[in-house]
């Protein structure tokens, strides 16, 4: 496992000037925004915006600090707050966020259909990783897995491997993929 602390991975300003987007993974490993087959990042949404559309992509989000943060779908509106569960939703979906209270911190986990599919899991102390975690990321103070994990750090698995481990404190979020048998190539 490899400790990533808050605000270490590789860092990309939004075009639009509204954030900042930390890639913490990446499969393929290199992969670029038109090219991966699953994404995680954390992202410090400083202002209201739209979401990037990412056409054939399950993406499912959830807010770590700050908030609440409001998204628009059309007509409907979800408020996703970090205390709440996380959100899913297809990327082609056209999103507006909206922030009330100030810059939120928030971790997207992004697969493209057919390649992985992914579940985002809040687990409480005592708790064991859910087969086929790749990362483990921190929702305030958490102890799991041998590691004091500050609000935004994450654990993330090494190369093709996935995590085991309790929870001992806190209530972090697990992150799963699950691919097909003839894609377990690309988790390396």
């Amino acid at each position: 496992m490899r400790l990533v602390r808050r605000g270490e991975g590789r860092a990309t300003r939004w075009k639009n000037g509204g954030g900042v987007t930390h890639e913490l993974a990446v499969w393929p490993d290199g992969a670029d925004l038109s090219g991966f087959d699953a994404r995680l990042s954390m992202a410090e949404v400083a202002a209201d915006g739209p979401f990037s559309a990412f056409p054939g992509i399950d993406r499912t989000l959830a807010v770590l600090q700050g908030g609440p943060m409001r998204l628009f779908f059309g007509g409907a509106e979800v408020a996703v707050t970090a205390d709440g569960p996380p959100l899913s939703f297809p990327g082609e979906a056209p999103v507006h966020a909206g922030l009330d209270a100030g810059p939120v911190l928030d971790l997207n986990i992004m697969t493209r259909r057919g390649a992985f599919s992914h579940r985002m899991v809040e687990l409480s102390p005592g708790d064991g990783l859910p087969d086929g975690t790749v990362a483990l990321v921190a929702r305030g103070a958490v102890s799991a897995a041998g590691f004091d994990l500050a609000p935004g750090d994450a654990l993330l698995a090494e190369g093709a491997g996935t995590m085991q481990g309790r929870v001992d404190r806190g209530r972090p979020l697990a992150v799963v993929l699950d691919c097909p048998e003839n894609r377990q190539d690309a988790r390396s």
